[in-house]
């Protein structure tokens, strides 16, 4: 069943709720209104001595109240409120498998990369105190060195967040060779974002000895970018009002920031997004996929734990796509380095096993290509490499 489906029920239901919470309140209020006159009334008869009966005050509003009749109103609302839930609630066993140990599969893990994939998430979002606990738990040795690589990182970004840039351009200074390697022009652009800063603060001198002595040396590979910050001088103190008002948005503070930490993971051989949110979302869009095929194979009897291939391919989206394969088209199977891609001289591409087989592993004897007319020998296919 679709989403949109599970979507309207969750709409009727929210919409049923509202609903009885706002006839429940109006049932309140009502009620509430009534005991606040006769208090009143109460309150009134004490202060002026009355003789009015408190007893009858009582008795007349006991009669005003059971026309309203709260609690009757109430059944009526919960009543109808329930029966949504339970409708909903059966949707949702209908169309989601609850039981998610069925698309459990015995894996032998490495613990001890598991534990480290674990610890580098916590010390990645900055919960130092979180990995240090996980780690001491877990014996794992080479926590040290795995803390010390997002220390600095998060000292970086924690100072960005207050418009210092300080300890991320003594970073970018220490890395600016392998970071020109990276093609990246992430000093340029914090030292673009420091002159802004000086400027903005009006003090013309001060920005163009900062360009002078920072700015300058990237002239010969950025030189228009470098002429528009030279332009910005003239708009000292004015510079959000200026043509180049752009250069003082608060989204590149940002998007620098996002950059910077992108460069230092890659320099560390670190993955920006963590491993372990990757491999959970990942499972979460496999899974049900792997519920449908454990359900299927439980019908038909087969035990899928003993597979060593899925009969079914698991879609996941682009976002999961890290690296270039090859799924032949006539055997089905991944290309690995036994039985790699093979370029065909009609240009159709088949596994390495699949040729041998269309073969009969008779180097000199000739096969239809699957996919097209042309004859081809084994000698004449070429490994391809992605």
């Amino acid at each position: 069943m679709e989403l949109n489906t599970i979507k309207d029920a969750f709409d009727r239901v929210s919409k049923k709720q509202k609903l009885s919470a706002s006839k429940s309140q109006e049932v309140i209020d009502q009620v509430g209104f009534e005991i606040d006159q006769a208090l009143a009334k109460v309150q009134s008869a004490n202060d002026s001595c009355s003789t009015v009966d408190q007893k009858s005050i009582l008795t007349e509003l006991k009669r005003k109240l059971d026309p309203i009749g709260p609690l009757q109103q109430f059944e009526v609302t919960q009543k109808e409120l329930n029966i949504s839930l339970s409708k909903y609630q059966k949707l949702l066993d209908k169309c989601f498998n609850s039981d998610i140990s069925k698309a459990y599969r015995n894996v032998d893990f490495d613990f001890h990369t598991v534990n480290q994939i674990i610890a580098n998430h916590f010390y990645q979002q900055g919960l130092f105190d979180i990995g240090d606990c996980f780690i001491n738990e877990a014996v794992e040795p080479e926590a040290p060195m795995l803390k010390s690589q997002f220390l600095e990182i998060c000292h970086i970004l924690e100072a960005m967040r207050v418009r210092n840039l300080q300890p991320a351009l003594n970073w970018v200074s220490a890395n600016s060779e392998n970071l020109q390697q990276n093609g990246s022009s992430l000093e340029l652009k914090l030292h673009r974002l420091q002159f802004v800063e000086i400027l903005m603060k009006g003090n013309r001198s001060d920005a163009l000895n900062y360009a002078k002595t920072y700015i300058a040396p990237f002239a010969d590979r950025h030189f228009d970018k470098v002429k528009k910050l030279m332009g910005c001088l003239v708009f000292a103190k004015r510079l959000d009002s200026s043509p180049y008002s752009k250069l003082t948005a608060a989204s590149h503070w940002e998007k620098l920031t996002e950059e910077l930490k992108r460069q230092f993971c890659s320099l560390l051989g670190q993955s920006y997004e963590s491993p372990l949110s990757v491999a959970i979302a990942a499972g979460i869009e496999g899974l049900p996929t792997l519920l449908k095929l454990a359900n299927v194979m439980a019908v038909k009897q087969q035990d899928w734990q003993t597979m060593k291939q899925l009969p079914v391919p698991v879609e996941l989206g682009r976002e999961f796509q890290f690296h270039s394969i090859f799924v032949c088209p006539v055997s089905r199977d991944q290309a690995s380095e036994e039985n790699p891609p093979m370029l065909m001289p009609c240009l159709h591409v088949l596994c390495k096993q699949s040729i041998m087989k269309l073969s009969k592993s008779n180097s000199v004897r000739s096969f239809k290509c699957p996919y097209c007319p042309a004859d081809v020998l084994v000698a004449q296919c070429r490994r391809l490499y992605f």
